[in-house]
């Protein structure tokens, strides 16, 4: 087991959720192969979009649905800093995950992060398991909880 599943898989079971994590035949890079390896609608995904922020230089996680764009205003305000883009050395470095797979649990620090309140509209949604190989389900009202995360509107 890859070092990135093992930290997604030991931060679920702290958390106390029951997700199941699948190893998929395809990859789960973006959202519309994810939704077709899960076997689920486009907006049961949780994309992990990941901004820089300009003043902090840390990173700033924003947790939506997949067929949603974040918007970069709404971002920067919910965030209280502009955001810029990160790169993936400043992404890996922060989180632990490589792009294509940074789940939304298990990163190497503490990570800001906002959440999109369409993924509530489901009884399950689908996140990276920390490989582009990798998801889990979960109820995304648990998985809010477990991720500290701040509900917010960040999409047009």
């Amino acid at each position: 087991m890859s070092k990135s599943l093992g930290r997604v898989r030991a931060a679920l079971e702290a958390a106390g959720l029951g997700a199941r994590i699948v190893e998929v035949q395809g990859e789960t890079r973006t959202a519309e192969q994810a939704a077709r390896e899960a076997g689920c609608a486009l907006d049961q995904i949780v994309k992990s979009i990941v901004f820089r922020g300009r003043a902090s230089g840390h990173i700033a996680l924003f947790l939506t649905a997949g067929g949603n764009r974040v918007d970069a205003a709404l971002a920067s305000q919910a965030a209280g800093e502009a955001l810029g883009k990160a790169d993936a050395d400043l992404i890996r470095a922060e989180t632990g995950f490589a792009i294509g797979g940074v789940a939304p649990l298990g990163h190497i620090a503490p990570i800001r992060t906002w959440f999109d309140p369409r993924l509530l509209d489901f009884g399950e949604v689908w996140a990276a398991a920390g490989t582009p190989r990798h998801i889990f389900s979960v109820e995304p009202r648990a998985l809010l909880a477990a991720t500290g995360a701040e509900l917010a509107r960040f999409t047009a």
